[in-house]
C-alpha cells in the first residue's frame, strides 16, 4: 500500500510541475498563483534541464508570472543545465523589464547567455567558407508563397538558380537572439550530416548575413497533416506504403550509434513528393536530438514536453527519461490517424490528450476491417520499428 502511495504522489507532482511550467510559458499569471497556493514548493520545480518556471518567465519577458514567483520565493539565481540564471535568460532575450526586476532582487547574470559569461552577441552559427554556404543574392522571392509559419520564423516556397526550394527564414527582429540563432545552428548541423530518400534532403543555408535562412528542396504534395484533412481515412494499402516510408526515414535517424530522436514526429512533419503521393520524407528537424548511444540500453535526459502535444509519448509529458521510442509513439499515433481519419483523442484539446495518454490511455479503433492486414508479421518486420503500444490500441 505504501508503494502504491508513493507512486500516486510521484505521478501528482510530476503533473503539478508539468502543469506550472506550461502556465509559466503561456504567461498566465492566475493560474500559476492558484498552483502556488495549493503547493508552495512548485515555485522552484524543474524541469530535466533545470529550468524552473522563474527561467520560463524571464525568456518570454512575463513580468506578472515572474512577480508572482518572486513573491512566493523562487530562487532568482537557479541556475540551470547550461548554468544560466533567470537573469541571463532575460538578458540574452532583451527583457528589459525582466532585468530590472531580477536585478532589484539580488539576481546575477551567470551562464551561457549572461552577461557575465558573454557580452557579445553570439556569432554566425558556423563557418563562412562552407560548400553549402548561399549567397543569398541568389534567392528569388519576387513570386515566394508562405507554405508554413512558426515561433522563429516562416517557410517559404522560393527559387535558387532556377530550381523551386523551400526556405526557412528566420524573422528580423529574432536574427539577433541568442537561443534563436543556437537552435538554428543546431538544425544546421544537424541536417548537414543526413541524406537518405525518406528524409528531406538539404542544399544550402545562409549563416553570414541576416536574415538567417536554411534551404531545403521544395516538395509538391503537400505535408501528410493536410492530406490527411482532405482525403479522411486511407485505405490499409496506402496506410501501409505510407507508413513504410516514414519507418524507413526514422530507422536511418535511429540508426546506432550516432542516433537522431526527432523528438517532433507529426503529419505536418512529413512531406508528400508529389500530388500523387507516391513517396513519404520526413522534415523539420528543429527539435530533433542528435546523442552517440554508448548502449543499446541507454534513456537520456533530455527537455520534457518537447513536440506536439498531439502526438507526444507519455515520457515526454511526464518529464521522464526518454530514449528513441518516444518516436515510435509518436509514428503509431500517425499511423492510427491514417487508419481512421481523425488525430488520436480527437474530442480532446491537445494538452489534455497528451495527460490522458500519460494515465495509460490509447486512442480506440472503431472500424476493424484493417485488423487482418495490419497483423501480417511481414508487415511489421518492414515497419522495423516496433510499435510498442499497438496490442493496447
Amino acid at each position: 500500500m505504501s508503494s502504491g502511495s508513493s507512486k500516486d504522489k510521484e505521478k501528482a507532482r510530476v503533473s503539478r510541475t508539468s502543469l506550472i511550467l506550461w502556465h509559466a510559458h503561456q504567461n498566465d499569471a492566475a493560474a500559476v498563483r492558484k498552483l502556488l497556493q495549493e503547493d508552495p514548493s512548485l515555485v522552484n520545480a524543474t524541469d530535466y534541464d533545470n529550468r524552473t518556471p522563474l527561467h520560463v518567465a524571464s525568456l518570454h519577458g512575463w513580468i506578472d508570472v515572474a512577480k508572482c514567483l518572486i513573491e512566493f520565493g523562487a530562487d532568482v539565481n537557479a541556475q540551470d543545465r547550461w548554468k544560466n540564471t533567470p537573469l541571463a535568460d532575460a538578458e540574452g532575450s532583451k527583457r528589459t523589464n525582466i532585468i530590472e526586476l531580477l536585478k532589484s532582487h539580488g539576481g546575477l547574470s551567470y551562464g551561457q547567455t549572461g552577461s557575465h559569461f558573454e557580452t557579445r552577441v553570439v556569432p554566425p552559427p558556423l563557418p563562412n567558407k562552407c560548400d553549402w554556404e548561399v549567397d543569398p543574392s541568389e534567392l528569388d522571392f519576387s513570386s515566394a508563397a508562405r507554405i508554413g509559419k512558426g515561433s522563429f520564423g516562416e517557410i517559404l516556397k522560393a527559387h535558387w538558380r532556377g530550381t523551386p526550394v523551400a526556405v526557412k527564414r528566420i524573422l528580423p527582429s529574432l536574427s539577433e537572439d541568442r537561443m534563436v540563432i543556437q537552435d538554428f545552428r543546431h538544425e544546421v548541423n544537424l541536417l548537414v550530416k543526413l541524406r537518405h530518400p525518406n528524409i528531406v534532403q538539404f542544399l544550402g543555408a545562409v549563416t553570414d548575413r541576416k536574415p538567417l535562412m536554411l534551404i531545403t528542396e521544395y516538395l509538391r504534395g503537400g505535408d501528410l497533416h493536410q492530406y490527411l484533412k482532405d482525403k479522411g481515412s486511407l485505405s490499409p494499402s496506402t496506410a501501409i506504403n505510407f507508413s513504410m516510408d516514414i519507418a524507413r526515414g526514422m530507422a536511418y535517424l535511429h540508426n546506432e550509434p550516432n542516433v537522431i530522436i526527432h523528438r517532433d514526429l507529426k503529419p505536418r512533419n512529413v512531406l508528400l513528393v508529389n500530388s500523387s503521393a507516391d513517396h513519404l520524407k520526413v522534415g523539420d528537424f528543429g527539435l530533433s536530438k542528435l546523442i552517440t548511444v554508448q548502449s543499446s540500453h541507454d534513456v537520456y535526459k533530455m527537455t520534457g514536453e518537447t513536440g506536439s502535444y498531439r502526438y507526444m509519448a507519455p515520457e515526454v509529458f511526464k518529464h521522464r527519461r526518454y530514449e528513441k521510442k518516444v518516436d515510435v509513439y509518436s509514428f503509431a499515433m500517425i499511423l492510427y490517424e491514417m487508419l481512421e481519419g481523425e488525430p488520436p483523442f480527437a474530442s480532446y484539446e491537445p494538452y489534455d490528450g497528451a495527460k490522458h495518454a500519460a494515465e495509460g490511455h490509447r486512442p480506440a479503433f472503431r472500424a476493424k476491417g484493417y485488423v487482418p492486414e495490419l497483423q501480417d508479421p511481414k508487415i511489421f518486420h518492414i515497419l522495423g520499428l516496433c510499435l510498442r503500444d499497438i496490442n493496447q490500441f
